[in-house]
């Protein structure tokens, strides 16, 4: 506290100190003796305990003091490994079903022998435990309230009364201070001899000082100490404690060789190095994870032709070797470094940790003579101290991370955990299903976060990712159809529902959901639901928040009706659900349950069972969410002076923030929060630099992500900053990533006091566009909400087709959405969310789709009418675009045919040997021009694909996966398909001019087999024949273009591989191999022990394996007699156009079109 200064350089410093006298009451321990403090009666049922004391021990382990009843209740504070361990159970029953043992850790490296003060306060099942200013609170376990103890507490160690002593504890040696229970001074009573203390050989209510004389080593430090030298035997003893694996213990250069003890990868190891043995080496090693930081022994006797190595005195430990051996000691040890040249150098070079109780060849080390410098020498060591912190303590590891250190740093374990990063902060999972689509991920099975860093887990979900919107599916382990019976209003039946997810993470998906809804279904015979309309409800359920509700679904909250009561179509309409009827026959009750802050369901309550006659059957569907608004809440910033304004950021050690943002600015401050010298920044800072900046008290740090592309470009960008006591890192785009490492000594805690401004740093460089999804610490901030009442922010953001109109494939036409996209696949071929789902179908044969480029009402005009400007289905075409797959067994066939009002004609067909040809017929040739694509037969069953484009003489043909062919027509050939007119698929029904060769030699019978994906310079003939079914009638005909003939099933039995590949398992972090294992409890779901149904389930199955050998037996039999044909089971009386073979269902439905196996070939029997 420097008062002046002076020219002179003189400091002034003053000093005062004011208090209070102390008088403090202390009891020396010395691990024997124990004060027991006895109950004024015997028995005693404690609801509330407030115990106080201090204590200073070099001991590492030790019992403070312990109580407990013949009940089973006790409570136990003690040292264990230099933690304080808090033991305490209040009762549990002799069934096990009730546990109430509970069991918290505080503090490290207590065995300091410094003072720490503990304050353990009990109200009940609450517990407040205190130690050196840091307070944790819990309840413990089980359901019993008082701590019932029997006759005596004993403090020091563990009671002496004949009573079951704990396995092996220690009593406690070392000092206590002002020891407290429930008001009572113990120590003042101990001295006042009010209590027992008979137990001590000499009680001293002085603190006697034991403490020991440690030497703290650092990289560069070393002790040289005097032995004796020409001795036969080394004797060696000292004990040492570090965090680090590997370090030098000591090293000593004998008359004959050299001696190192060293600790390697958490092993004590002894080396002996003989040089005028033959370079004899003899190395044995003891111990196992010694760089715990705990106080561990070595003791070594080295001696002729014997070796013995011991640790922390545990004769289970000792190693020993009978290897040749001399030995004549050299009189001169190094501990703790050895950086000396030497023809036979140590392995380990220095130690970074403590040693104490050093004994060299039997004499003990007299430390204070070397801290006067009359013994040894030494460099950059600490005497009389050990500089030994626990980084660990707290631990920084998040989420179940675990923490390893060493001498200067810590490190995390994330494996296993779901999160990444330093300290294990980070989700590698994504929030929502809605957030997996806009990566272009398809239906699947996912594992999701929906509170990101948050303390909720991530669990596994169904997404169900349709055209328009995104289902978040969580299934329960309730069988559909579960039997009811017994039940009474008096003792009621209640089923209890266990979710894939816990209830705290179901409700994550809930609140952030736009629509979330649940089916249930109660089937009744003679046992009534509701019993309505004014009775007390025989049925009810339990929602999120354990309330019960009394309405059924297709109903609403308050209202006691059925979906039919609603409806007003009941059975009975005297009453407002079928089942309250109470009819003898089978009746029910269903809908949809979508009021989502009482969802999901998690009991039932059935009531009505238990007459004679009377069942019930009760099927609870998943629940399904749709939507996340967490991920589409967004705000646009309008003017460079708008900002929206929430409370302080909380992210003292550890903090991440993550949004998306888009923009045409070139710069501008995403969001800023200041404290009195810390603070916190994002920033636009140019085009293309993205700047996140801090500082928690040791300097301004930045971190900068430079963008090969520009930043500004009016399209979505992700970033994602984080800052912990281990690092800061910043990304963009998971593209780009620059890290920062903290500095090892210095502040962690970033503190904050003002507001957090988003979209400006004090009205200063304000931004101008858009940020969305802003999380916090896994907190997403309601900028939607905010923005309606400021100015210059409006609520959400167009324009996200941007950025993800790229996941809309072939030719699918992004739409915009206020909370997102969609993909139009209208003018596609293909279905799905990202119009990549093939398209196709089945054709019999005579089966044929017809595609009218002009309306007949326009081709019985006036020829008049072909003057004025073509429409775009008026044209003559100099280019085609064509793309298909197929796959056939049969021969031959027309796949695709184009006809025109005059001669012209575009035709693909397969000749009688399978192989593919396409002709051209655009006049100025005698004969059409004909191409031969490949000598393969193509008629085998399997998938093939096409992708055909003609630029006026020049055509491309690519089959299959085969690099693409380039084919020109001759000069004397014209380069235009004039009016064309129809495009027929499978077979040729034209009025018209037609080239009788097609007709004669590939017409008949027609193509029978599969077609996908037709694509026609923009149209897709058979997804709107299958999506708009019109036969072939004069008034079908003039409204829709298309109309098809025969029997036509949709079927992807023709597609081609999948347009996407999957992502690889190595580059997928979303998914999980089939094998992996993952930490987190998904009994839930699965109820133990073995299911009811599974003797029933197993019957069904052994008889469908044993119909299925049969019919596989009788099919191969059959399809070796007529391999290659097709038969119906149709009855005689249908028509042949329309005949249906019984394969075609089987096709339609194929649960899985998109794997096909190429190695396959396809039977109709």
């Amino acid at each position: 506290m420097p008062l002046d200064w002076s020219g002179e350089g003189r400091i002034g410093l003053r000093m005062e100190v004011y208090g209070c006298s102390y008088w403090a009451d202390v009891i020396n321990f010395d691990g024997q003796g124990v004060i027991s403090y006895r109950f004024k009666i015997k028995k005693m049922k404690i609801i509330k305990d407030v115990i106080a004391l201090k204590f200073k021990t070099s001991e590492s382990e030790g019992v403070i003091l312990h109580g407990e009843g013949q009940q089973g209740d006790y409570i136990t504070l003690e040292l264990h490994k230099a933690k304080l361990l808090l033991q305490i159970n209040l009762g549990s029953n002799q069934y096990g079903s009730i546990l109430g043992h509970t069991s918290v850790t505080s503090g490290s490296l207590l065995d300091d022998h410094h003072w720490h003060s503990v304050v353990i306060e009990r109200y009940r099942r609450n517990v407040n435990f205190t130690l050196d200013t840091h307070t944790q609170h819990f309840r413990t376990n089980g359901e019993f309230d008082h701590l019932d103890l029997d006759y005596e507490l004993s403090f020091g160690g563990m009671p002496y009364s004949g009573k079951p002593v704990g396995g092996g504890r220690r009593n406690f040696r070392g000092c206590m201070e002002s020891i407290n229970y429930n008001g009572d001074n113990i120590t003042d009573l101990a001295r006042r001899k009010k209590l027992d203390t008979s137990s001590f050989r000499n009680l001293s209510f002085s603190c006697l000082e034991t403490h020991s004389f440690p030497v703290f080593f650092n990289a560069t430090s070393f002790l040289q100490l005097p032995g004796r030298a020409n001795q036969d035997t080394v004797s060696l003893g000292f004990q040492f404690r570090t965090w680090n694996a590997n370090g030098l213990l000591l090293f000593s250069i004998l008359d004959e060789g050299t001696l190192e003890i060293a600790l390697d990868d958490g092993k004590v190891g002894v080396h002996f190095n003989m040089t005028t043995m033959k370079n004899t080496r003899i190395d044995i090693s003891s111990g196992l994870g010694l760089n715990d930081g705990q106080w561990h022994a070595v003791r070594l006797v080295a001696k002729e032709n014997s070796v013995m190595l011991m640790i922390d005195g545990d004769e289970a430990s000792a190693v020993r070797t009978s290897a040749p051996l001399t030995i004549k000691t050299g009189g001169t040890y190094h501990l703790g470094g050895y950086f000396l040249p030497t023809l036979a150098p140590p392995t380990q070079r220095s130690f970074q940790g403590c040693m104490q109780a050093i004994l060299l060849d039997d004499q003990p080390a007299d430390m204070h003579a070397v801290e006067k410098g009359i013994v040894g020498v030494f460099e950059n060591v600490s005497l009389d101290m050990c500089a030994i912190i626990d980084r660990c303590m707290p631990n920084h590891c998040e989420h179940g991370g675990r923490c390893k250190q060493t001498w200067d740093s810590f490190s995390c374990t994330c494996d296993g955990t779901g999160y990444t990063g330093a300290t294990c902060h980070t989700s590698v999972f994504e929030q929502s299903c809605e957030a997996y689509k806009h990566l272009g991920r398809s239906s699947d099975t996912y594992w999701i976060d929906p509170d990101g860093s948050g303390p909720l887990g991530p669990f596994k979900v169904n997404c169900n990712m349709t055209e328009d919107m995104v289902w978040t599916t969580v299934v329960n382990n309730l069988p559909a159809q579960t039997a009811v019976t017994g039940s009474s209003r008096e003792r009621r039946t209640v089923l209890q529902l266990n979710y894939s997810a816990s209830m705290e993470q179901i409700t994550a998906i809930t609140t952030s959901a736009e629509h979330c809804q649940q089916h249930v279904s109660y089937a009744c015979r003679m046992s009534r639901l509701l019993n309505t309309p004014e009775g007390t409800p025989y049925t009810w359920w339990v929602g999120r928040n354990s309330e019960k509700h009394f309405y059924w679904g297709g109903s609403g909250p308050g209202i006691q009706k059925c979906s039919c009561g609603i409806d007003r179509n009941c059975t009975d309409p005297k009453y407002h659900c079928n089942c309250d009827a109470d009819h003898k026959q089978w009746r029910e009750d269903s809908g949809l349950l979508v009021y989502k802050d009482h969802l999901p369901v998690s009991q039932v309550a059935v009531g009505d069972t238990n007459r004679q006659g009377s069942e019930a059957k009760l099927t609870i569907g998943p629940l399904r969410c749709q939507g996340d608004r967490n991920y589409w809440n967004a705000a646009s910033f309008t003017t460079p002076s708008s900002y929206l304004h929430f409370s302080t950021f909380q992210g003292e050690t550890s903090a991440d923030i993550s949004f998306y943002f888009k923009t045409s600015a070139p710069y501008g401050v995403f969001l800023e929060n200041l404290g009195n010298t810390d603070f916190i920044r994002l920033e636009l800072k140019s085009p293309t630099v993205v700047s996140f900046s801090f500082d928690v008290g040791n300097g301004p740090v930045e971190l900068s992500i430079h963008s090969a592309t520009p930043l500004n470009d009016d399209q979505w960008h992700r970033v994602m900053a984080e800052r912990n006591v281990k690092e800061a890192v910043l990304q963009l785009d998971l593209n780009y990533r620059e890290a920062s490492p903290a500095p090892p000594q210095g502040h962690t805690r970033l503190e904050l006091f003002s507001q957090l401004y988003v979209g400006a740093a004090g009205g200063q460089r304000g931004f101008l566009g858009c940020i969305r999804s802003l999380r916090m610490n896994g907190v997403t901030l309601d900028l939607e909400e905010r923005s309606k009442v400021t100015p210059g922010v409006k609520p959400g953001c167009q324009g996200h087709c941007t950025s993800y109109g790229m996941y809309c494939r072939n030719g699918g036409k992004c739409v915009e959405k206020y909370n997102g996209y969609s993909c139009d696949c209208i003018a596609t071929a293909y279905d799905g969310p990202f119009c990549t789902k093939d398209v196709g179908g089945f054709f019999e044969a005579g089966t044929s789709v017809r595609y009218n480029f002009q309306s007949e009402a326009a081709a019985n005009q006036d020829s008049r009418f072909l003057a004025r400007p073509l429409t775009p289905h008026e044209v003559n075409l100099t280019r085609e675009e064509v793309a298909f797959s197929f796959s056939t067994s049969n021969t031959p066939a027309i796949l695709l045919y184009v006809s025109s009002r005059t001669q012209d004609y575009l035709a693909l067909v397969l000749r009688h040997n399978g192989t593919l040809q396409v002709r051209y017929n655009l006049g100025g040739l005698r004969e059409p021009f004909t191409i031969d694509v490949d000598q393969r037969n193509l008629a085998n069953g399997q998938p093939h694909t096409i992708d055909m484009s003609r630029r006026n003489g020049t055509i491309t043909i690519q089959l299959d996966h085969y690099p693409p062919v380039s084919y020109s027509l001759p000069e004397a050939s014209d380069t235009q398909l004039n009016l064309v007119k129809t495009l027929f698929l499978g077979k040729v029904f034209e009025t018209g001019v037609i080239d009788p060769v097609l007709i004669e030699r590939y017409n008949t019978p027609g193509f029978i087999g599969c077609l996908s994906r037709v694509q026609f310079n923009g149209i897709a003939p058979l997804k709107t024949a299958l999506r708009n079914p019109v036969t072939e009638s004069p008034t079908d005909r003039q409204s829709v273009p298309v109309s098809y003939q025969g029997k036509l099933v949709e079927s992807n039995c023709g597609a081609s591989p999948l347009t996407i590949p999957p992502m690889s398992a190595a580059t997928d972090p979303w998914r999980l191999d089939s094998g992996a294992e993952f930490p987190f409890n998904e009994e839930r779901v699965i109820p133990d022990g073995v299911n009811r149904n599974s003797a029933i389930i197993g019957g069904i199955i052994a008889v469908v394996i044993f119909i299925i050998l049969c019919t596989l037996a009788f099919l191969i039999r059959y399809m070796f007699r007529h391999k290659g044909s097709y038969h119906t089971n149709e009855s005689k009386t249908a028509e042949p156009a329309s005949s249906e073979s019984a394969d075609t269902t089987i096709i339609g439905t194929d649960p899985n079109p998109e794997t096909i196996d190429e190695s396959k070939k396809e039977w109709f029997i």
